[in-house]
């Protein structure tokens, strides 16, 4: 008598083979080499299974266009290797690289981005305009001279008195000057030199404080991101980590602070994986200026230890012998 097939057995396709699937059907969705993949998922329950990839594309290209030849290649592709049902593929796209023309040819290659600008200098912040505080100061001065300027004119064209306001300031600033002792003279003119200096400070400073710059791939291109955007990619990143239930990320001009709360497994183990994901995060942002990356892991109220070993756990009873394998049993 025969079993029937759906007794035979079954095929179980594990998530680390799924997710392999996935990573390698998004590189063959272009060219050969303009696909670049940086971290896939799978989840399988059943007989579907949920995929994503992160990927770097090639620039120029429509980005639209482009991302859902990936999404339905890797779709496609993953459920007629696997046999199970892939309803759709989530294609996140990191970063782009920009191609370049092949040296005796019209096509175009996609080219790495260096950390440095060509000719060996660092990518600087983005100069602030500052239009509005310059604008309100240039307002304010051009009414100051005006006035001066009509009741000058009217003095000396039309023969007219001077105005009292300006007879009295006049008056008033020739014996409360600094050097005659007066307190109103001395804290005017200490306001007039931090005013002086707060004004060169804002001149000789690019500001835009929130902005980081880029290292670009070509002298002409400059490109910045902002510090809200880099502490969004490291908190999903690091949220993504086993154990993981709570991220707080911080990141300054200078240095990205990471604090994370872990709900279970080991708090060595739980550091390492974050700082690594961390730094891979940061690398990949592409900062012309590095980072000084600080973790601190620390575990939540209801932290469990993680289970002990076999051996551990199965201790061996007090006077008890192991039992040969030559030794009979009673």
């Amino acid at each position: 008598m025969s079993t029937p097939p759906a007794d035979r057995g079954s095929t179980t396709v594990a998530e680390r083979a799924v997710r392999r699937i996935a990573e390698r059907a998004a590189t063959e969705a272009l060219a050969p080499g303009e696909v670049r993949v940086h971290r896939g998922s799978a989840a399988v329950r059943g007989r579907r299974a949920r995929v994503g990839v992160a990927v770097t594309l090639p620039y120029p290209a429509v980005l639209d266009e482009a991302g859902e030849r990936v999404r339905s290649h890797v779709a496609d592709r993953t459920a007629g290797l696997t046999g199970l049902a892939v309803p759709s593929a989530r294609v996140r796209v990191r970063e782009l690289r920009v191609r370049e023309r092949a040296e005796g040819t019209g096509t175009l290659a996609p080219k790495e981005a260096s950390q440095e600008v060509p000719g060996g200098g660092r990518a600087r912040r983005p100069w602030s305009q500052r239009r509005l505080p310059v604008a309100v100061l240039a307002f304010v001065g051009a009414a100051l001279c005006g006035l001066f300027l009509y009741d000058v004119v009217s003095v000396h064209a039309a023969g007219r008195s001077p105005a009292r306001w300006r007879t009295r300031l006049m008056e008033w600033l020739a014996t409360h000057g600094p050097d005659s002792g007066a307190w109103p003279g001395a804290a005017i003119a200490a306001a007039v030199f931090l005013l002086g200096v707060v004004l060169l400070v804002v001149a000789v400073t690019p500001g835009r404080r929130r902005l980081l710059p880029v290292a670009g791939p070509d002298a002409g291109i400059h490109a910045v991101i902002d510090r809200s955007s880099v502490a969004s990619l490291l908190r999903d990143a690091v949220a993504e980590v086993p154990g993981v239930t709570r991220v707080r990320v911080r990141v300054g001009r200078r240095r990205a602070r990471v604090r994370a709360g872990l709900g279970f497994g080991s708090p060595a183990t739980a550091r390492r994986a974050v700082a690594d994901t961390a730094r891979e995060t940061l690398a990949a942002c592409g900062l012309a200026r590095p980072l000084r990356l600080k973790v601190r892991v620390r575990t939540e109220p209801a932290w469990r230890a993680p289970a002990p070993s076999a051996a551990k756990s199965t201790p061996v009873a007090a006077g008890s012998m192991p039992r040969s394998a030559d030794e009979p049993t009673p």
